[in-house]
């Protein structure tokens, strides 16, 4: 005799209509489930589900999504690749924390709140680490960024309903069909693929395959709380990475991009030169304690999934 079928769940994806929250929703799409994103401009999204207008700060008729959701994911923030002006860390900061208090007032008027929340943080919560190992109970580092981490960490232990069970993630540099990669294959094929500065500092990274079951386990499994590093098992410093990726790409060594060219760069560019001329030796450490399962451990095989 057949099982009935399972009734579809809802799941929030508050921010979601960026790289990650795409990427998500088909995933959830996949397996039947029902992806709800909040978004500034619900017009324009087009992928499964359905979306609802929010402004990341304030309360409104989108809360009514959360009351019966399986679980929420809060993707929420200002995007850190810009200079760092006084202005812009203001924003940067608003974003992250007015997002957790804004869904936090949601659940508390919700009959029925979401069981779990797993809350976007960074591996910028660890500062530029060198050589350092960097565990989940490592100390934060001092940084801008660092500070950012620690404000939207605590942020969620602060507001989040007490029967919520709470996962902050913090990812590495997620590899895949958005985001950061394509520029560096942009870069590299046009025989500018170097390594930024000593490339000495470490790059963790993960495949976009795996970020996705990171966040489904997260939802899924009860023995996901607290926050997790998320990066693949293999370590990578940037000058590795970079050549795996011309590995990939079938281009030749080219001399290492000096920290000061990289700066210089990065100022007309409207960047920050931090983001890739500091690094974190970030591992997961929890990640394996339950036992996760990587699709795509080593760089050079990920790299090869995405772009042949």
């Amino acid at each position: 005799m057949n099982a009935p079928p399972q009734t579809p769940r809802t799941y929030i994806l508050a921010g979601g209509s960026g790289f990650l929250g795409t990427v998500l929703a088909r995933a959830l799409a996949a397996r039947g489930d029902v992806p709800v994103i909040l978004t500034r401009v619900p017009a324009r999204w087009r992928g499964p589900g359905r979306a609802e207008a929010w402004d990341g700060r304030t309360v409104g008729p989108w809360a009514g999504a959360l009351d019966g959701a399986a679980g929420v994911v809060n993707l929420t923030g200002t995007s850190v690749n810009c200079r760092h002006t006084p202005a812009n860390k203001a924003r940067i900061l608003a974003s992250r924390l007015d997002s957790v208090r804004a869904l936090a007032e949601a659940m508390k008027i919700c009959a029925a709140p979401p069981p779990v929340w797993v809350q976007m943080s960074g591996s910028g919560y660890f500062g530029d680490t060198g050589d350092r190992p960097c565990a989940e109970d490592t100390p934060p580092g001092g940084d801008f960024l660092a500070q950012v981490c620690i404000a939207w960490e605590a942020a969620l232990a602060a507001h989040k309903p007490a029967g919520t069970r709470g996962v902050v993630l913090r990812p590495s540099l997620v590899i895949g069909e958005q985001g950061a990669l394509p520029l560096l294959v942009r870069y590299t094929r046009l025989w500018l693929g170097s390594a930024a500065g000593s490339g000495r500092q470490y790059l963790p990274w993960i495949h976009q395959a795996d970020m996705v079951g990171v966040f489904l386990s997260a939802l899924d499994d009860a023995r996901w709380s607290g926050p997790f590093n998320i990066c693949a098992p293999e370590e990578r410093t940037n000058a590795q990475f970079m050549a795996d990726l011309r590995h990939v790409l079938h281009r030749p060594w080219v001399p290492p991009a000096p920290a000061f060219a990289v700066r210089l760069v990065a100022r007309l560019t409207g960047t920050h030169p931090d983001l890739v001329l500091f690094g974190h030796r970030m591992r997961a450490q929890k990640l394996a304690e339950v036992g996760f399962q990587f699709r795509f451990p080593a760089l050079r095989g990920a790299l090869e999934d995405l772009l042949n």
